[in-house]
């Protein structure tokens, strides 16, 4: 067999290494349009649980992280004044040239023919029995077949730039700033032992008022924006001791997250997708880089087990890839959500809650307490400190006319009334009444995030009216989320999120989170968050 990777990055590097390890018989060469010593970006950065199947495959991973990478177990959030430390995430990093430089001596040395500033397309490729896309999130093989790949991307609102520092992190470290001109974060991790990666994030409004938005980001690669270096490291310069920031095609971007309703064709020619080129999730969940190699483990799985029914071989491979990846972007979309309001929680949030709610974005309050139990344990003491040592579930709320005994409610089916403990139901209502009354507003959430501007136009004439309290259902666990975080720090109203498939973990880190004020589902469901305290 002949198989042509389009693509010299991480994925296709180490698919060619396996595919030579397993089958020696198979012939493989990799084209990639830049140097051999090109790497855009700074450091790649793997999780302790995601590496163990690389690590199985291969141990050229792990041995380039012993040997040049830097490792960490805790997390840390810097937010007015205070850093907030979470342990139990271990991680490991390392330079991206370093890794890439250590990825091609192994393929090379298992035989892989190596064609660096080679740009090629189908047409050139006519000779090879499989051609495996790993060109990247703008695969111009992805897109030559986008009628049967059928493709689609989505761009988040927030702005994001890489670049890398010659301060040392101790691990991965996110800094929250408000400058003149708006609220910047950074991730920051070290990636060797004289460099780390600054990754920045802010929102449009606060990027166009600090004057970022002059440079020509459609120039082709290797320009970086100083302009923005030097504006980054004025406003970060208490946080990194001074330091400076390095670039490396340094510029502006939006995240855009990439999914592929197909993996592969088998007509006119086989071509498969593999890594960025098929699927992304936003890098503060999913690492591109260990994704893609997974990829590349899976594929050369499937080709080794199926090495005369090359169609059934691309079916296995996407059968076991997909369902990890679309877990990540799962997972990724609230995670990119929050980045793209963290202005919002910036100021609404005491530090301590600020630092769980984005530690708890992606992840519920007993699964973070197993990682993390002295974190998790701080919060709770955190959370009884402020509210006369009552647990969250159990905290009352007052709420003037009515005083609630929990953050617990009892919602009828439809979400036309809630009751707190034994005092009378009150009326959850679309519409504010005609005479005077005591009342909660009910909106339904949208479906997906495209309902989101109509939802905010709803509940503004809602809260405009006056109701004691606003009540989320419907839509989807992020969409009600959102709306429900909208009510109480936008509308400034007490928010009840309802959701009849609650468990009481999930409700409890609702609550403590601040996502909202009370939760809401059927009597049935309450009792069983009861016998579960």
């Amino acid at each position: 067999m002949r198989i042509a990777v389009v693509g010299g990055g991480p994925g296709g590097l180490f698919f060619a290494a396996l595919v030579r390890q397993t089958d020696p018989s198979v012939e493989v060469t990799v084209f990639e349009r830049n140097r051999a010593d090109d790497a855009f970006g700074f450091g790649v950065v793997f999780s302790d649980r995601t590496l163990v199947g690389i690590h199985e495959a291969d141990p050229v991973l792990r041995e380039a992280l012993d040997a040049h990478g830097r490792r960490w177990d805790d997390i840390e959030v810097r937010l007015k004044g205070e850093r907030i430390r979470c342990g139990g995430n271990g991680m490991a990093a390392i330079v991206r040239r370093t890794l890439l430089a250590l990825l091609q001596d192994r393929a090379r040395g298992l035989g892989a023919d190596l064609r660096f500033e080679t740009e090629v397309s189908l047409a050139d490729l006519d000779g090879y029995d499989l051609v495996v896309a790993a060109d990247g999130t703008s695969s111009r093989i992805r897109d030559a077949l986008a009628q049967h790949l059928e493709p689609t991307t989505e761009t988040a609102t927030a702005k994001f730039i890489w670049f890398g520092t010659d301060y040392m992190f101790d691990g991965l470290t996110f800094v929250h700033e408000r400058g003149p001109h708006g609220v910047f974060a950074v991730h920051g991790y070290p990636i060797s032992a004289d460099a780390s990666t600054f990754i920045v994030e802010t929102d449009e409004a606060s990027w166009r008022a600090a004057g970022l938005d002059a440079f020509d980001v459609t120039q082709p690669p290797g320009e970086s924006d100083l302009v923005s270096k030097a504006y980054l490291e004025e406003l970060f310069a208490g946080q990194i001791d001074g330091h400076r920031l390095l670039v490396n095609n340094s510029r502006w971007g939006n995240f855009r997250t990439r999914r592929t309703r197909h993996w592969y064709v088998t007509e006119p020619r086989p071509v498969v997708l593999l890594g960025d080129a098929a699927h992304t999730a936003h890098f503060s969940v999913g690492s591109g880089t260990k994704m893609a190699m997974e990829d590349a483990i899976a594929l050369s799985a499937a080709l080794a087990r199926h090495t005369t029914d090359l169609p059934t071989a691309l079916a296995a491979y996407e059968a076991a890839a997909r369902p990890s990846v679309e877990a990540i972007q799962g997972a990724a979309r609230p995670s990119l959500g929050w980045w793209e309001h963290f202005g919002t929680y910036h100021d609404a949030f005491e530090p301590w809650q600020f630092a769980y709610h984005f530690l708890s974005r992606s992840i519920t309050d007993a699964r973070l307490a197993r990682r993390a139990p002295d974190f998790v344990r701080a919060s709770h003491d955190q959370w009884r400190a402020r509210h006369g040592s009552a647990a969250p579930l159990e905290t009352p709320l007052d709420l003037g006319e009515w005083r609630l005994p929990s953050r617990v409610m009892l919602v009828d089916p439809d979400c036309t009334t809630a009751a707190g403990g034994t005092g009378e139901p009150l009326p959850l209502r679309a519409h504010a009444p005609d005479t005077p009354e005591v009342w909660g507003a009910r909106i339904k959430a949208p479906d997906d995030e495209s309902g989101l501007a109509a939802a905010h136009a709803r509940l503004g004439s809602l809260a405009a009216a006056g109701p004691l309290l606003v009540a989320v259902y419907g839509g989807t666990a992020h969409t009600r989320a959102l709306l429900t975080e909208r009510a109480r720090l936008h509308h400034c109203l007490p928010s009840l999120f309802v959701d009849d498939t609650l468990d009481r973990d999930r409700a409890v880190t609702a609550v403590l989170s601040g996502r909202a004020d009370l939760v809401g589902a059927s009597a049935d469901t309450v009792a069983l968050w009861e016998v579960s305290s």
